[in-house]
């Protein structure tokens, strides 16, 4: 007997040290203690304090909260040592949920959404508009198409231009046919917003001038007046006030 009681004392000692320690970050979670004999639930923990582990607010919730968003904790820890017919039970009660507050995310810089040029910039910045920025100029449609739109415009080309009897460019832009450069442009610009998906549905379609754009897919999709048409060549360029649709000729009344 006496040598089993000496066994007995060496295993809970051997146990004991083997345990590893209370820290203070333990203690700020939850208070445990160790018990020799059956499974001790007398373990408790501060659930109505809150106090702070690895960057981390303790809460009485039941839950991990981090910056608004909400995780599961998990269970209490419980080690269990087994001496013999007894066991030697140390039972760490966790607080039932943990805050996280992490200065990385606090700190992190805030990143804008781009914004995105209006249709008059947006055609200065593909370099092959020259001649319609120049054009838009001389006919004051400038504020109008930085205006707040929407706007769906069928813009030519330099190319474009180009096609046109030589000397008409230079003609349209002498300030005494502004009115005339002016309808031409306008018979290029449709109110409202319409995406290429959209014009394939559409026959016909009203002008910022008045006019009416005829609608055909065909052979392709093409715009047109009664003195000629465009084919529809690069489409959805999108802008803070609307859609550019790209054509290879200038649309005349």
């Amino acid at each position: 007997m006496r040598r089993f009681s000496a066994v007995f004392l060496v295993a809970v000692v051997t146990v004991a040290a083997g345990l590893p320690s209370a820290s203070a970050g333990d203690c700020n979670r939850g208070r445990g203690r160790v018990v020799q004999g059956r499974r001790s639930h007398a373990a408790s923990a501060q659930s109505s304090s809150h106090s702070s582990w690895s960057g981390r607010q303790v809460t009485s919730s039941g839950h991990v909260q981090s910056g608004g968003i909400v995780h599961s904790s998990p269970a209490p820890t419980v080690i269990e040592h087994v001496v013999g017919h007894d066991s030697v039970v140390v039972q760490s009660v966790q607080s039932e949920s943990v805050r996280v507050s992490s200065p990385a995310v606090a700190s992190a810089p805030v990143v804008k959404a781009a914004v995105l040029p209006d249709i008059v910039d947006t055609a200065v910045a593909a370099g092959s508009f020259k001649t319609l920025a120049a054009a838009l100029g001389a006919a004051d449609l400038v504020g109008t198409l930085k205006g707040e739109g929407p706007f769906t415009v069928f813009a030519p080309t330099d190319d474009a231009f180009a096609k046109l009897p030589a000397g008409t460019v230079e003609e349209l832009l002498k300030p005494e046919n502004k009115d005339k450069l002016r309808d031409i442009l306008l018979l290029h610009v449709v109110p409202g917003k319409v995406a290429a998906a959209d014009v394939v549905k559409l026959e016909e379609a009203k002008t910022a001038g008045g006019g009416t754009l005829s609608i055909s897919t065909t052979d392709g999709v093409k715009v047109g007046t009664p003195s000629g048409s465009a084919t529809v060549v690069k489409t959805d360029i999108p802008a803070k006030n609307g859609l550019i649709h790209v054509i290879d000729s200038v649309l005349l009344p």
